[in-house]
């Protein structure tokens, strides 16, 4: 890929998020009060986070893996499970992540 084709590929993007946002402000305000629509806009950010979390876990990009972080995902989805507050679910996930690094080596 050229730099050329890198930048025209930033701008095509910018202009496509920008109008985007126009877009959500032009939306009349009677339709965002649909209940469906109130579900919808708190269920897909929860949708893509987990979507690029299993992705960057159990991927390279080319090929499936399981490697040690998808054990440290393992050990966070259990510590939400047992209900942990937020900073042991994150210390649960480095404390495996960096265990199983440390055994494999």
């Amino acid at each position: 890929m050229t730099e050329t084709t890198v930048w025209i590929a930033i701008g095509v993007t910018a202009v496509g998020c920008y109008a985007v946002k126009l877009l959500g402000l032009l939306v009349p305000a009677g339709a965002l009060e649909r209940p469906l629509v109130r579900r919808l806009a708190a269920l897909v950010p929860v949708a893509l986070l987990a979507a690029l979390t299993a992705q960057q876990t159990f991927s390279d990009g080319a090929e499936l893996l399981l490697d040690a972080k998808a054990a440290g995902l393992g050990a966070a989805a259990l510590a939400l499970v047992l209900r942990a507050p937020f900073l042991v679910v994150v210390g649960a996930a480095v404390a495996v992540t960096a265990g199983v690094r440390a055994l494999t080596g």
